[in-house]
């Protein structure tokens, strides 16, 4: 089965910043677009970012456009999620995704998904 491992969470403070990492198998990061997806006690899962196979599409949800960039190193099978300026409402369980198709991961229909890392933004 295939595991892509996320790393990065942990609990920090209002303005403060953490960097998510996930790597997947090469096999399957070379072939695939990313995202990263979040979801908070009581409420539906959503999109934070995308980004394709080739890195030259991006997208995020509009509560993090500004303060969170996704990016890939295809050298290292990883992607990352600098996240900046967090707020009490980023704090969520944070999903690596990877699909097929740029179109699939917009959708939440990803076809590999990390175990999740938590992170907490306290007041």
């Amino acid at each position: 089965q295939v595991q892509l491992v996320e790393s990065g969470g942990g609990l920090v403070q209002a303005g403060g910043s953490l960097r998510l990492s996930c790597v997947a198998p090469g096999s399957i990061f070379s072939i695939n677009a990313m995202g990263w997806y979040r979801q908070a006690p009581g409420k539906q899962r959503e999109l934070v970012a995308a980004i394709s196979t080739g890195g030259g599409r991006i997208n995020y949800g509009d509560s993090v456009k500004g303060r969170f960039t996704i990016s890939r190193d295809n050298g290292k099978n990883t992607v990352y999620l600098q996240m900046n300026s967090l707020k009490p409402e980023d704090t969520a369980v944070y999903y690596c995704a990877a699909a097929l198709s740029y179109v699939a991961i917009l959708a939440d229909r990803a076809g590999y998904w990390g175990q999740g890392t938590q992170v907490t933004v306290s007041s």
